[in-house]
């Protein structure tokens, strides 16, 4: 009993200094230097905080895993080292069942609770908004985006095109970025296709990415909770500028992003641009006849 109660008080000091470096933690260092958390802000999303979660717990399970298994094979490696004058091969054990249960439950144990609340938490990223207050479509390219306004009409839809990022010498881009604008606080559901090979979709402090693939649409549901402008690129290698293929997200008020839906209008740029300039014009079922075909070959 006095032993045990030794080991208590001991406990006590070091819990009361993790809790002091715990409660001195800014929002980056509990989020695991993940981006998109900074000191006094709301999360960038209504999804940010669980793909945090999971990271960060999943990191200090692993961690502790890791530890007691470093710590195993350090005093394994003392206690049952070579003495002085000992030679030979120490005594040889064929079996021992409870270590050999013990290493096959705890992994199988760590590997069932990672894809339990991976796929909880997987479900409830991937379910999709059915009736969002925002429709997008984003277009991949090589190597820019197209994004699509979609409203109930033709007339109400609009579109902004975009080409690759320049950049100079040194590497700093120095042209305008394709913009996609979100309105703060709305459901939004974004439609994503690709004109030629496979992108992914990816808005760096949102913590998701989505992969495009052409003839296939995937797509994107959230809410954007935190005004502010954000980088977005392409993280699926796809050709020689894969690295230039970037734009911007502004996330800002209702009002303002109704303004620039209605700025699109004045320009012009609106209607359906979904199949423009898809590399693919002539794919099986769409009844497109080749120039051989034409000529009577």
């Amino acid at each position: 009993m006095p032993t045990k109660r030794r080991f208590r008080w001991a406990l006590l000091p070091v819990g009361i200094a993790a809790a002091v470096v715990l409660a001195g933690c800014t929002p980056t260092e509990l989020n695991g230097y993940l981006p998109g958390f900074e000191e006094g802000a709301a999360p960038t999303t209504n999804r940010t905080e669980m793909v945090s979660g999971l990271w960060v717990n999943s990191w200090i399970v692993l961690l502790v895993v890791g530890l007691v298994t470093w710590g195993l094979m350090g005093w394994a490696a003392v206690v049952y080292r070579r003495r002085k004058g000992q030679v030979g091969l120490p005594v040889q054990l064929r079996y021992n069942m409870p270590i050999e249960i013990f290493y096959t439950i705890v992994p199988l144990i760590l590997v069932v609770g990672f894809f339990a609340f991976t796929a909880r938490d997987q479900m409830t990223l991937e379910t999709q908004y059915d009736n969002p207050d925002v429709s997008i479509t984003a277009i991949g390219k090589q190597w820019a985006w197209d994004f699509q306004y979609n409203g109930a009409t033709a007339d109400e839809t609009v579109w902004t095109m975009g080409v690759q990022a320049q950049t100079d010498a040194q590497g700093t881009v120095i042209s305008k970025l394709p913009t996609l604008y979100l309105p703060v606080g709305e459901t939004v559901k974004i439609k994503l296709q690709s004109r030629d090979v496979i992108h992914s979709f990816w808005i760096v402090d949102f913590l998701y990415k989505k992969d495009l693939y052409i003839g296939r649409d995937n797509y994107w549901s959230f809410t954007p909770t935190r005004e502010g402008t954000y980088a977005g690129r392409c993280a699926e290698l796809c050709g020689e500028y894969h690295s230039n293929m970037l734009f911007t997200v502004k996330v800002v008020s209702p009002q303002e992003y109704q303004d620039y839906l209605d700025s699109l209008r004045a320009a012009g740029q609106t209607g359906d641009i979904n199949a423009a300039y898809d590399r693919l014009q002539n794919m099986p079922g769409t009844g497109t006849t080749t120039k051989t075909e034409e000529q009577g070959g």
